[in-house]
């Protein structure tokens, strides 16, 4: 019985080992990773800070121009864009954003509206496709490494809905990515566009008088789509940084519970080898005596 219980805890420290290399890899790479994706959430931050501050002195200048972006109307269908990741192994980081988007659409189904919903990452594909929500369309294989085409191809189709009256509004609900220990699950407005004020956490520069040529109108058809590119280019690189951050965070607590676990199994093995040599002493011991008074 000893040699048995010794062999399947060896097996169990092997398998606990070989785990332990998967989860100590995975978080190498996710930890190679933030530094790039960080760099690439500072280097869009300058352009969305730009983009905010010139349609604020547009909007100011022009008298209030009006575009269909613009146009706020009674919410009788809501969107909303849930920015999850494509693979799992990454704590709470989709587990927040779920519980945070179902609670929010369930509001929206108790006051009448219908609900159409673009989920970005398979988690939130399975997650609400499961619970019978209609997903509008799908973004797979975007959250590792975002391009701003990927960007521009979610805003437009929600923008081609938003303007055919597909939906009323737009929700996202991603994550904010403050540091690397700390990732906030947040819900925003993206549609409709309200313009920016001195309330956006964005100083401007100062007031800018602007010659427009041919109209603010025109102008602000220019504008206001790359604002809404701009800005679901930010949340994409926001939930890729959170996204590396939590997976490294979780990797790293699974590596130190495996070292952990094959501390405890190894004194359990030696326990267990101990108690084998134990026995075979005795038998040997017991063999003797008996050849003695034989």
């Amino acid at each position: 019985m000893a040699g048995a219980e010794l062999r399947q805890i060896r097996r169990r420290i092997r398998s606990v080992e070989s785990t332990m290399k998967i989860t100590r890899a995975m978080e190498l790479i996710a930890a190679s990773r933030i530094v790039k994706a960080q760099q690439r959430v500072a280097a869009a931050q300058p352009y969305t800070r730009k983009m905010v501050e010139v349609i604020r002195n547009v909007a100011a200048a022009s008298g209030g121009a009006k575009h269909p972006l613009l146009e706020a109307r009674a919410v009788a269908t809501a969107g909303a864009l849930i920015v999850t990741s494509d693979r799992g192994l990454a704590g709470a980081y989709n587990s927040n954003i779920l519980r945070m988007a179902e609670s929010r659409l369930i509001e929206l189904k108790r006051a009448g509206a219908d609900l159409r919903l673009f989920a970005v990452g398979k988690k939130a594909q399975s997650y609400f496709r499961y619970r019978g929500y209609q997903i509008e369309r799908a973004f797979l294989g975007v959250t590792d490494t975002p391009g701003y085409g990927d960007a521009r191809a979610i805003a437009n189709v929600i923008m081609n809905g938003y303007a055919e009256g597909d939906v009323d509004s737009v929700e996202v609900f991603t994550t904010l990515y403050v540091s690397a220990l700390t990732q906030r699950a947040e819900a925003r407005r993206l549609l409709p566009i309200e313009p920016p004020t001195g309330g956006d956490g964005i100083e401007p520069a100062g007031p800018v008088g602007y010659t427009y040529e041919p109209s603010a109108e025109a102008i602000l058809n220019r504008l206001l789509p790359r604002y809404v590119e701009a800005s679901t280019f930010a949340f994409l690189l926001d939930a890729s940084a959170s996204e590396h951050a939590a997976r490294r965070r979780a990797m790293k607590a699974a590596t130190e519970n495996a070292e952990e676990l094959v501390r405890v199994l190894s004194r359990e093995a030696n326990q267990a080898r101990q108690a084998e040599i134990t026995t075979e002493i005795s038998e040997i011991v017991g063999g003797a005596e008996a050849l003695t008074k034989g």
